[in-house]
């Protein structure tokens, strides 16, 4: 029980630590303080003979802040885009007329979001015909639609049919 606890406290730690770091580097002081640091070591270019020794100083740190500031961002992205599906998920799912279908959408692959896409243009198609713009339609209403046009046209054919068949 104690690990459990000492990972989660870890997590905690360590979450806390990129947010206050991801909130510190994006900071207007952070900007000032990188080109501070970078006009300081272009003022003692002349000092160093502007030697290798003195490019490597600003080689190593900018590569070693640049490998940890990827890792920074990419958490912090993560976290972002997680909080922006969830709360897209929350209103997907209390929305009537939304199909529920599109919960959790961002785990789906990629032929099946291409098989959505599609479903969408269809939908794009069948709404340019509605008069007004307030009219909504979620995927299963377009879906229900397109079965009463296809049942209709199928119960018409059907009528011509037996109304051949009987010599009217």
């Amino acid at each position: 029980m104690t690990k459990k606890k000492d990972k989660k406290q870890n997590k905690r730690f360590f979450e806390r630590l990129a947010s206050k770091a991801s909130a510190a580097t994006g900071s207007t002081a952070a900007i000032i303080i990188a080109f501070a640091v970078v006009l300081i070591w272009a003022i003692s270019g002349p000092f160093f003979n502007y030697s290798e020794t003195w490019q490597l100083v600003i080689n190593t740190g900018t590569t070693i802040i640049t490998f940890l500031m990827v890792f920074l961002i990419q958490k912090s992205q993560n976290k972002e885009s997680m909080a922006t599906q969830l709360k897209l998920d929350e209103l997907v799912a209390s929305h009537n007329f939304a199909s529920n279908r599109l919960v959790d959408v961002e785990n789906m692959s990629e032929e099946e979001l291409k098989t959505i896409q599609k479903y969408y243009q269809h939908l794009k198609f069948q709404t340019q015909k509605d008069e007004t713009l307030q009219q909504s339609h979620s995927i299963d209403e377009a879906d229900r639609m397109s079965e009463r046009k296809k049942d209709q046209e199928e119960n018409i054919i059907e009528d011509i049919k037996t109304k051949k068949r009987n010599g009217s």
